[in-house]
Parts: structure tokens; sequence; C-alpha cells
């Protein structure tokens, strides 16, 4: 099967349940980059991508603001393949340059337990970050287990699992360009 046929059986996969449209996210992360440049006109922050789930959003983020910025990049695991964080959080790829003295706007596709936000946003402020803000595409605000404060917030979403606009599933997904709800994982395609 060629990797378009790839994408378009899973573009109308019946195992998902679509929770946002294109056009949805596309104005939402609009409004937040209006607000974010609005914040920090003046500065130069350094907009961090916590890999790989948001890399599109911080891409159309990036687009959306009308600032002077830079652009680094963390992978920071704690899902591995399966549908509920492990728990352990461990750093996979660490920045390039040094944050010292940097405001700061971590982008990050999802905020559920607060686990792995909790733990970047710790290491940065020890690392001398001047500031550390929070934009975050999607908030499972439910299964919060340690207190983050999202400072941009797209959307605020139920306790399920959601995939596309770069979330995945065992790396599946990613490249739908809506978010949907994997009604029953177990189901193969």
């Amino acid at each position: 099967m060629s990797s378009s046929a790839v994408a378009v059986s899973e573009f109308s996969n019946p195992n998902l349940e679509p929770l946002f449209t294109s056009e949805q996210i596309q104005t939402r992360v609009a409004e937040m980059g209006a607000e974010i440049s609005r914040d920090y006109a003046g500065q130069t922050p350094l907009l961090i991508g916590v890999l790989k789930g948001a890399y599109i959003f911080l891409s159309d983020l990036v687009r959306a603001t009308d600032l002077r910025l830079g652009v680094e990049f963390m992978a920071i695991s704690s899902y591995g393949a399966g549908m509920r964080s492990s728990g352990e959080v461990r750093i996979v790829k660490d920045l390039d340059v040094p944050v010292d003295g940097r405001d700061i706007l971590i982008v990050e596709d999802i905020v559920d337990t607060g686990l792995t936000l909790s733990f970047l946003i710790g290491s940065l402020h020890q690392r001398g970050a001047k500031s550390v803000r929070l934009a975050a595409l999607l908030d499972k605000h439910e299964r919060r287990e340690r207190d983050v404060k999202i400072d941009y917030c797209g959307f605020r979403i139920p306790d399920a699992f959601v995939v596309g606009y770069g979330l995945d599933y065992a790396e599946r997904y990613r490249n739908l360009p809506y978010i949907a709800v994997i009604k029953d994982p177990s189901l193969k395609d």
C-alpha cells in the first residue's frame, strides 16, 4: 500500500471521531499568536517545541506571531507507545542553546497529567531562564496530577485519547489535518 493510500484511509477511518476541524484549529492558533505577540511585544522569546507532537502546532503558531523570536526543540518522553503516561519522565533530545536569562515559551501539543510539563518547567528555571510560560494546544484537565499553569490554551478536552495535527497513537495519525478521538484503540485498521 502506498503512503498516499495510507493517509487517505486514515482521513476516513470510522474508528476516529472528529473533535476539532482544521478550520477551528487554525482560527484558535491565530488568536493565540495574536495574544503571544501582544504579551511579548518588544521581547525576543525563545519558543521551545516539545517533540514530536507539537511540531505542527509550533510551526503554525510561529507563523501566527509578529515577533522576533528563537525556536528550539526538546524531546521528552513519558508515554512510549502506550495511551497512558508511564509517569517516568526522561529527556530524549536536549536543547542546543543555553536558556540563561531568556524568556521561554514552551509549546506543547497536550497537557494531561502535568508530570512532563512540571519536570520541564522546573528544569528550565534551574537552567536560569528569566521567565517560563506555556502554550498548549489541548488541555486534558481531568487527568491533572501536577498543577501546571497554561498561559495560552487552545482547547480544553475531555479525558479521551486524541490524535491528529501532530498527535499520534503508536506513531500513526500525526498527518491528520484535524483532531479526532480514537473510539476503540483495540481495533485494527
